[in-house]
């Protein structure tokens, strides 16, 4: 009787452990692909940040911000605490900012202005409101 029992025993502490020893071999990515989704997503937080810091150093940019009273300093130095869908939203508007402003358009039509006060109010009322 003893034997049976340290059988059963036996078989079920190996039962257990089984699925435990299974989990650690298997995995559901490679850790090459893990890499390579992190670059991105690290590639893609850097390349908002540059547009939205770009735009920001238009002369025309800084020219609308100091008619509306808005202080660039300090929604620059606020860029670098965006991240997420803040910074995705922030930089939509920077890059439809630049392109209002592409070809080196010397003349700041009314929509691109407010576009341009909208991306400064924008920055400050997300790094306000954190």
């Amino acid at each position: 009787m003893r034997q049976f029992v340290s059988l059963v025993t036996v078989f079920l502490m190996a039962t257990a452990a089984a699925p435990r020893l299974q989990a650690q071999t298997s995995h559901a990515a490679p850790q090459s692909a893990l890499d390579a989704v992190v670059q991105q997503h690290v590639d893609t937080t850097a390349a908002d940040r540059e547009a939205v810091l770009r735009v920001l150093g238009h002369s025309e940019v800084k020219g609308v911000a100091a008619r509306a009273g808005i202080d660039l300093r300090r929604a620059t130095g606020a860029v670098s605490t965006l991240q997420g869908e803040d910074l995705a939203r922030v930089s939509a508007q920077a890059q439809q900012v630049e392109k209002a402003l592409a070809g080196g358009q010397s003349r700041i039509v009314i929509s691109t202005t407010v576009i341009i006060v909208a991306l400064l109010v924008l920055i400050l009322i997300i790094v306000a409101v954190d």
